[in-house]
Order: C-alpha cells, then structure tokens, then sequence
C-alpha cells in the first residue's frame, strides 16, 4: 500500500505544475457542475443524460453522472493538487471518450464542436498524470507529514 501511495502522490514537479493544474481544474469542475448541478447555464443530470443518450451514450442519465462526477471532482483535485494523478487519470478518459464518441465526427476547431478543445485538454490532464500535483499541492503536504502512511519526501 505504501508503494502505491508513493508512486500516486510524490511528484518531483515545481511551480509548472500548479500553473497547469488549477486552470485546468477550474475548467472541468465548471463544466461537472454544469453536468451535475445545472450551473452556469448547464442543463443537469437529466438534461446532460438525455443529451448522451441521444448520441449512443447510454444509459444516458448514468453517463452523465459518471462524466460529470470526474469533470466536478477531478477539477476541484486537480486545482487543489489532491490525488492529482487520480483526478487527472478520471477526467483524461472522460475526455478521452468525449473526444472520440462526440467530437472526432465534427472536424478539427471548436467553431465546428471538433476536437480542437477537448484535445487541448486531454494533453493537458495527461501531463499531470504524468507529472503529479508537484511542489505546491495538497499531495505534497500529506507526503510531507506522513499522513497517509507513504514516505517522507523533502
């Protein structure tokens, strides 16, 4: 168990990391709560999952609770850089079936509903899978004070 808790939480990253992170995080919990919650203009559980029903994403209510779910909270632990590599890994996929079951059929630019943002984006949640929260993170504290039983890592 301490092995996994190394590997997920210790990142040798620095200032890049938050800089990526919490715009990134800010981004993909806007656009969970606008799945979940309706916020911001979006159209909630039922409104999303009837949507992802209608383009093969079924059941559609499910999906959308499971998309918005890591979009919500893999955002709020992206920008607060909390099991950083979990939250990016969820919304990587996320985005990853976004990118290819919605948009790959509409081109390339966003102008279009393409790929060009959910691209963007999916580049983005893959480098902080590989890079980790870095210096300025929530998993840095909790290596630091050992409170997850991992190593200590200066």
């Amino acid at each position: 168990m301490k092995n996994w808790i190394n590997r997920t939480l210790v990142s040798h990253a620095g200032l890049e990391a938050a800089v990526l992170r919490i715009p990134i995080g800010l981004i993909l919990a806007a656009h969970g709560g606008q799945k979940l919650f309706a916020w911001f203009g979006g159209y909630g559980l039922e409104g999303t999952g009837q949507w992802m029903a209608s383009v093969g994403l079924q059941p559609g209510f499910l999906m959308a609770l499971l998309s918005g779910s890591a979009e919500f909270f893999g955002g709020v632990g992206l920008m607060l850089g909390l099991f950083t590599r979990i939250a990016a890994g969820a919304s990587a996929l996320t985005l990853a079936v976004a990118l290819l079951w919605v948009h790959a059929s509409q081109g390339f630019f966003m102008s279009a509903h393409g790929i060009e943002y959910a691209l963007a984006l999916l580049a983005a949640t893959v480098s902080l899978l590989i890079m980790g929260g870095g210096r300025y993170s929530v998993d840095r504290y909790l290596l630091k004070n050992n409170l997850l039983g991992g190593y200590h890592d200066n």
